[in-house]
């Protein structure tokens, strides 16, 4: 839908909801005096049948046109799904293939390596030995240009022994161009491409995807293959990554590798922004493991040095016409902790004139009217909240909750222990809140949510799937969410996000 499509329909919507004032029977009388003197005849009252057809009509219009503006109003959805099992694919599946050739790379996945979007950080797994750290590049295909030096390391996670795993950093390339790269040496080389993002701009239009806790289930295949036939080009990713550590000793280790291998059809290609959650933190004494995010931080790298962050874990980045900044809900962020003081910085950097669009992931959300992990997102929103309504964020996306669930514009920052409302209210200063931690992995489905609905959930629904935020201009952008039926994608819930600065 163009921006011009768009703007139509807003003010079609601001008219008749101004028409709704007066009584509908005013609307359909002044319909039918219309009606009589374009044929020319006198006023007459009108058939019962034409006044029901005309208020169809109204009303009707009306639904359908708040519809596209606000999406679904308070619902929780009445769909059943009919689960496919919970269980991750088996080791011997197809989807985790060790690429062919002595030590070829795997496990390949990239993210952007600076602030602005003109550098590429890509990652790989040689298994056997080291192997070359370079990666050739170009902007014409099998025909590389340049080639760059990368680092590589290996760790150990009780008595399990990594792979080779090689981070190296493309920088100074083209907005908006697309690059091939090539990875390994000999036979055992592999070829992949990515596109950079265009420059950053207030109107700089832009698709991102947004999945969380995906696992490596068969729900999480069909998943990962609808957010691929998204035309999306970039992952907004909330946490909670192979769930590894539901398994036990040389078993956490070698379920890195076979996710890492899983989402390579996707990562090697398009760019993932990740965020950390529970399932990373790998806290495992009785394997004298205590170090939390250990196989997190060895794999998955992240730009935080280019928002002058002190931790991987929480950083931010622009890309095209969005500000995204990523929190970490498992790490310090009460006053005076480097989290919070670094978001402090941050959030006084967002520039809206150059990126309208603020973004915020994080694991945990603030807002959840589900009874898995229910008001375990409250400490962080009495710490940021006020901040988020201040500086205007658009849009908050969090995983966690195995479930989709989106809310209205609503705040709770008036309220303290001793006076203050009790519920969060209307604010129409305030981020929309979207739960999208239903990914498909091996824990299930989050069906139980509280009755009554909240006023501010909009609309939930116990389902696998993924989301789109296509961003068309400074003003305007359209959201979806796509529910996983057993490997149908189906469209079921949708809105205009209106940018909360312009």
């Amino acid at each position: 839908m163009s921006s011009l499509q768009i703007l139509h329909f807003e003010r079609i919507q601001v008219e008749i909801k101004a028409s709704l004032h007066v009584t509908i029977v005013g609307i359909l009388e002044r319909r039918w005096l219309g009606l009589c003197r374009q044929r020319k005849t006198t006023f007459l009252p009108m058939e019962r049948r034409e006044q029901t057809m005309l208020l169809n009509f109204v009303l009707a219009s009306f639904v359908f046109l708040v519809s596209i503006r606000d999406g679904s109003g308070r619902i929780t959805s009445s769909f059943i799904r009919s689960e496919w099992p919970a269980v991750d694919l088996p080791l011997d599946h197809e989807a985790f293939a060790v690429p062919k050739g002595y030590n070829a790379p795997q496990q390949v996945h990239i993210t952007q390596g600076d602030y602005d979007g003109k550098a590429v950080i890509i990652s790989w797994v040689t298994p056997d030995e080291p192997g070359p750290s370079h990666v050739q590049y170009g902007t014409s295909e099998s025909k590389f240009q340049t080639s760059l030096e990368g680092t590589v390391r290996n760790y150990s996670f009780h008595e399990y022994k990594s792979g080779y795993i090689h981070h190296c950093v493309l920088e100074g390339l083209e907005y908006k161009t697309k690059y091939y790269y090539r990875i390994g040496s000999g036979d055992s080389s592999r070829e992949f491409w990515f596109e950079t993002p265009p420059k950053v701009d207030p109107d700089a239009s832009y698709k991102f995807g947004i999945i969380g806790d995906l696992g490596q289930t068969f729900n999480s295949l069909s998943t990962l293959e609808h957010y691929i036939q998204s035309g999306a080009e970039t992952v907004l990713y909330v946490g909670d990554l192979s769930y590894a550590d539901r398994y036990e000793y040389n078993d956490v280790g070698l379920r890195w590798d076979t996710w890492g291998r899983f989402v390579e059809r996707s990562t090697a290609y398009h760019p993932w922004i990740w965020s950390a959650g529970n399932h990373e933190i790998e806290y495992m004494p009785y394997m004298r493991e205590v170090v939390p995010f250990k196989n997190f931080l060895h794999r998955y790298t992240t730009p935080y040095l280019a928002s002058n962050s002190s931790s991987p874990l929480w950083y931010a980045v622009r890309r095209a016409s969005a500000h995204i900044i990523v929190l970490s809900s498992y790490s310090p962020f009460v006053k005076y902790t480097p989290q919070y003081m670094w978001l402090q910085e941050e959030l006084k950097r967002v520039d809206r004139e150059k990126t309208p669009w603020l973004i915020v992931l994080m694991h945990i959300p603030l807002y959840n009217s589900n009874g898995a992990h229910y008001m375990e997102g409250e400490s962080m929103r009495s710490v940021f909240e006020s901040w988020f309504i201040k500086y205007k964020v658009d849009v908050i996306f969090a995983g966690h909750v195995h479930a989709y669930e989106r809310s209205y514009r609503f705040s709770n920052i008036d309220y303290n222990i001793t006076s203050g409302n009790r519920y969060p209210s209307p604010d129409k200063s305030a981020p929309v809140y979207i739960t999208v931690g239903d990914g498909g992995n091996q824990e299930g489905l989050a069906a139980k949510f509280l009755d009554p609905q909240p006023e501010y959930s909009a609309f939930r629904e116990a389902s696998y799937g993924h989301s789109t935020l296509e961003i068309n201009n400074r003003t305007h952008a359209i959201y979806h969410w796509n529910r996983n039926d057993d490997g149908k994608k189906v469209p079921t819930d949708s809105f205009i996000l209106h940018n909360q600065y312009w």
